[in-house]
């Protein structure tokens, strides 16, 4: 039996443990996901392509009579309360639990009424690499709390997404929370996130996804994201001097960009590059994969790297070793970093028939470089959130 199967079990089991009030709660889980393609787009309103993950955060939820949320994480090993009458009151403390108090208090925001409850959490979600543990977390957090109340997905999604940037303090955009509500099983989602629409896309069968966690987080990450956010607004700002009616990147075709890329400061110019090119880099991903066309999804995944690389700047040594080693080994299609960057893991296409020759290769070299162990994730497309 996988790991997988034995969660909803293991949670209800340390939740009675923990609490010990003899309540049977109702569980509840939200996936992390791993983007295929499609890096710092989401918030230049461009493309992104991730699938959602079968590892998933978990929560387990019931009534309680105390007046308190009173939360438990076993990945931490830490309780926190709240009484219920504060949630809206409720400061950002800059610890794990300000990601669940933030969703607790955009559901009172939008009308949904929070009553007292014990709540545990266990996640499967690697924290700091690159896989969306948070959004995981507040995704998971979202449903359970509304406890089969209706709210559309997309509402969930974008909740996810307020609790993040406006109580968490991380300037991110949607593509995360989004993809732990509406991942499918055995496809990738094309979000517009602009529109805010999506479309599945089939991963063609012939291949197989494997993240591999670097083990490394530099401390640069958080900081560096909201550089890149005000670099890109800076971009657009100097080609709106130019084209008035750009608002966002993804106004920006490539062929304008070559025309008029000499006019926008260096550092902004070359985020501006790199978010341009990769919406580009997505949809023809998605026509790639439509087509089983599995070598040119390879060399578009090396194409963004260097792009993250050289352009955004958001690599880091241990990073690109694991994709030019990747690279290199006969069955990889193409690796690239995956996720906000400085660390964290990459993500790789795979030959079925090359998977443990893959796993030995970068295992060695890594840990003859960095005397670090790397984790290998298969990265199987799974649904969205909801009930278990």
């Amino acid at each position: 039996m996988s790991a997988l199967a034995i969660v909803p079990g293991e949670i209800i089991n340390l939740f009675q443990e923990h609490f010990r009030t003899g309540a049977t709660p109702v569980v509840y889980r939200a996936p992390g996901r791993v983007n295929l393609i499609g890096e710092h787009t989401d918030y230049n309103l461009g493309y992104v392509f991730p699938i959602a993950l079968d590892m998933a955060c978990y929560v387990a939820i019931a009534p309680a009579q105390h007046g308190k949320l009173r939360i438990y994480s076993r990945d931490v090993n830490d309780e926190f309360a709240l009484d219920v009458r504060e949630i809206q009151a409720a400061m950002p403390q800059k610890k794990w639990h300000d990601y669940v108090v933030g969703v607790a208090r955009e559901l009172v925001s939008v009308g949904m009424t929070i009553e007292a409850a014990d709540i545990c959490i266990i996640s499967q979600v690697p924290a700091g690499s690159g896989l969306s543990s948070s959004a995981a977390l507040e995704i998971s957090t979202a449903v359970a709390l509304l406890g089969g109340r209706n709210m559309k997905p997309l509402d969930i999604a974008l909740l996810g997404q307020r609790a993040e940037s406006g109580f968490v303090g991380m300037p991110c955009g949607i593509m995360d929370q989004y993809a732990s509500v509406f991942g499918h099983a055995g496809a990738a989602i094309q979000i517009d996130c602009r529109s805010l629409e999506h479309e599945y896309v089939e991963i063609p069968e012939d291949v197989r996804i494997f993240a591999v966690n670097s083990m490394v987080k530099h401390e640069l990450g958080t900081s560096a994201y909201r550089d890149r956010v005000a670099e890109c607004q800076a971009a657009v700002a100097a080609i709106q001097e130019i084209e008035p009616e750009v608002r966002s990147l993804r106004d920006v075709p490539l062929a304008l960009f070559a025309r008029i890329q000499e006019s926008v400061p260096l550092t902004p110019r070359k985020r501006a590059r790199h978010v341009i090119s990769e919406t580009q880099r997505v949809l023809d991903f998605a026509a790639a994969a439509r087509a089983n066309d599995l070598r040119e999804m390879g060399r578009l995944f090396i194409a963004s790297h260097r792009s993250m690389q050289y352009d955004y700047e958001i690599t880091s040594e241990e990073i690109d070793f694991l994709v030019d080693t990747a690279i290199k080994v006969p069955g990889i299609y193409g690796a690239r970093m995956t996720g906000g960057g400085f660390g964290g893991c990459t993500v790789n296409l795979v030959a079925p028939e090359s998977a443990s020759s893959f796993r030995q290769a970068l295992t060695t070299a890594y840990e003859e470089r960095f005397h670090i162990t790397p984790a290998f994730y298969d990265c199987k497309p799974a649904e969205g959130a909801g009930p278990v």
